[in-house]
């Protein structure tokens, strides 16, 4: 079921996508610390690369939670060192992780001194790596969200496995990456969609009316799964 929340000017997008996400953090620190005998408790957010989240990251990492109970790691990242201008790792360091989310843990997804496949399989025995509580995705114009590209000679598995992590290897995109599977993002409980501009509403128009051959259309026809969309017209 895909919810829209329509805007026109771009701060305001950022910061509304920035107080529900907060919003949904919050909620689910709350839920754990009712539910824990001991009053401890870790949430996790699962962020995405790019220039478009720039703003929302930013505003998001001055809200004042307790950042030390809140992990962050990626929705997806390419396979190349955190130095590499490339790496959302490095993204995530420069925009979300600072001010008072500095005090977050960050769960970073790559490890190049590693092989992929390596790295990957560590990934899916690690407790610590559970589904996260709240993700935020972008969208290409192919309609490919996280890493799940539709070229890649993975996606029968990607959209397919139980494992929660896969490695992809894009034929018309740089670099392997590691991404989220299609199941497990089905499984996070608060997911955001946070896209820009007449052609990729086209594009999410088009992948939610029919089936089609892309990862964010997979969530869209998914009835149990909610993806609130913010989406800015300019």
């Amino acid at each position: 079921m895909i919810q829209l929340h329509a805007f026109d000017d771009p701060r305001a997008h950022s910061d509304a996508l920035a107080k529900a996400v907060g919003e949904a953090l919050q909620a689910s620190l709350t839920t754990q610390v009712a539910a824990s005998d001991s009053g401890a408790c870790r949430t996790t957010l699962a962020v995405s690369g790019g220039s478009s989240p720039r703003p929302f990251l930013q505003t998001l990492s001055t809200h004042a939670f307790d950042w030390s109970h809140i992990d962050v790691t990626l929705v997806d990242d390419r396979w190349v060192p955190e130095t590499d201008s490339a790496s959302n790792a490095k993204f995530a360091h420069e925009t979300l992780l600072q001010n008072a989310a500095a005090n977050a843990r960050f769960l970073p997804l790559v490890d190049v001194s590693q092989t992929l496949e390596a790295k990957v399989a560590a990934l899916n025995s690690d407790p610590q790596r559970v589904i996260p509580h709240v993700a935020v995705l972008g969208m290409g114009e192919d309609g490919h969200t996280a890493s799940i590209f539709a070229d890649a000679p993975e996606w029968d598995f990607a959209i397919s496995t139980d494992d929660h992590f896969v490695a992809v290897h894009p034929v018309a995109a740089p670099h392997a990456r590691i991404s989220w599977s299609l199941s497990a993002l089905k499984k996070v409980e608060h997911l955001f969609l946070f896209i820009s501009g007449q052609s990729k509403m086209d594009v999410l128009k088009a992948a939610s009316a029919t089936l089609q051959k892309n990862a964010i259309s997979q969530l869209a026809n998914d009835k149990g799964v909610r993806l609130d969309v913010y989406w800015c017209a300019k």
